[in-house]
């Protein structure tokens, strides 16, 4: 029997976490069932409203948002556990952009093992200039995870470093520079329900449910040059105003200079609740997912609930 990997986008983490994507779950049970390793290129497309758009850890700085969007995505996974994929997101019912953000992985999943299952990836994340998404400076994630799974309850540990830059520029004409950093700690517990052979001699279906706790740091600090300013943040705010002699008729030029920054300690973000399918069928995989979730910082802290699903081909 033949199983194929589905790269499918959950978030994260991007948000809320859930540590693993379907298509790492799918290495596991090819891992789990002893299916020799192939190199594969796989084409997918995923269905959601999932409010991550990309990331595997929460930012409670960021505000929650569901909209629909699709995710076309193509990956080549060497049987060695190397892998690479291209992820590109389109919003429907776009005011701007429709295309707002594209991502670039490659990584490393070692699933040889039946004891237990570790891997680490980088994301690079290209986001388009949109209104309908709320902006993050974190454009580069560095992710590792660790699954034991002896047990019937399968505990696990990931690490999630993300970071970056952006540069805006406001109505007022003004220039805002952002930076951030975010690390996050993810808790999870699941169990993997595998049927064989249900409708045919070479199907599956997998049934995972998942829970998660997110604990992170958080580490915003914005730079604006402008002669009038309101921050969202009410946190930290240092004011220094430079004068001089424009040099023009005796008047006075006058710049204020604006630093904000939003921190918090280590400490509790989010906990979710997911339940995670997969059914494949010779070449084909069709894998739906739903997350509840409840951050623990910032302004969004009610429970929120999202879904996506995919399909994908094997080539």
């Amino acid at each position: 029997m033949r199983y194929h990997i589905l790269f499918l986008l959950l978030l994260c983490a991007a948000m809320p976490a859930a540590g693993q994507s379907l298509a790492e779950l799918e290495r596991q049970l090819d891992s789990l069932l002893n299916q020799p390793a192939k190199s594969e290129v796989v084409i997918g497309l995923g269905f959601g409203n999932n409010p991550a758009y990309g990331g595997k850890a929460t930012d409670p700085f960021r505000p929650v948002t569901t909209k629909p969007f699709l995710s076309p995505n193509v990956s080549y996974n060497h049987k060695s556990g190397l892998y690479a994929s291209v992820y590109g997101y389109y919003l429907l019912n776009a005011t701007r952009k429709p295309w707002f953000e594209t991502d670039l992985s490659a990584g490393y999943d070692y699933t040889k093992n039946r004891d237990f299952l570790t891997g680490v990836s980088y994301t690079h994340y290209f986001y388009a200039d949109s209104s309908d998404i709320p902006a993050t400076p974190i454009v580069n994630e560095a992710f590792a995870y660790f699954f034991y799974r002896k047990w019937w309850l399968e505990p696990g540990l990931s690490l999630d470093f993300g970071w970056g830059k952006t540069k805006e520029k406001t109505d007022a004409g003004a220039e805002r520079t952002i930076t951030g950093s975010d690390f996050n700690m993810i808790f999870d517990v699941r169990h993997s329900f595998i049927f064989m052979d249900l409708l045919k001699n070479d199907d599956a279906l997998l049934i995972m449910p998942v829970t998660s706790l997110t604990l992170g740091t958080a580490n915003y600090y914005s730079n604006l040059k402008s002669t009038k300013y309101v921050s969202r943040s009410t946190m930290i705010q240092q004011r220094k105003k430079k004068r001089g002699n424009n040099g023009g008729g005796g008047g006075t030029q006058e710049e204020e200079i604006i630093s904000v920054s939003d921190n918090t300690g280590f400490q509790p973000r989010a906990i979710d609740l997911g339940l995670r399918m997969s059914y494949i069928i010779g070449k084909v995989a069709i894998s739906p997912s739903y997350t509840v979730f409840k951050l623990l910082q910032g302004g969004d802290t009610g429970i929120t609930g999202y879904f996506t699903a995919s399909v994908s081909v094997t080539l």
